[in-house]
């Protein structure tokens, strides 16, 4: 089994900063892709930035010079900074990884619970 646990939401002023942290656990073989999708209410979940296993990195134009994605592979973990935040931010964070577990090659995608990021004064 695996799990993606986030952390780092909260409320934040318009202009401020937050830092998300996802970390996976369990039967863990290998991890290709990390990343970040949000959900605003009563809108489609989207995605914010991933990066993969290989160094890629990627970012939707929205997020481009606030955003900033990374990850610590041996603790099997991704962050995403958050500056210049934006009432418009404002969602549910979720995180996401493709992985393959021990004993079983195939590659799963998995979600983790969310966490909410408000944006206002």
């Amino acid at each position: 089994q695996v799990q993606l646990v986030e952390s780092g939401g909260g409320l934040v002023q318009p202009g401020g900063s937050l830092r998300l942290s996802c970390a996976a656990s369990g039967n863990i073989y290998s991890i290709y892709a990390m990343g970040w999708y949000r959900q605003a209410p009563g809108k489609q979940r989207e995605l914010v930035a991933d990066t993969t296993s290989g160094g890629t990195i990627r970012y939707v134009e929205f997020v481009k010079g606030r955003f900033t994605i990374s990850r610590d592979n041996a603790k099997n973990t991704v962050y995403l900074q958050m500056n210049s935040l934006k009432p418009e931010d404002t969602a549910v964070y979720y995180c996401n990884a493709e992985i393959s577990e021990r004993h079983d090659p195939t590659w799963r995608n998995y979600w983790g619970q969310g966490t909410q990021v408000v944006v206002s004064s």
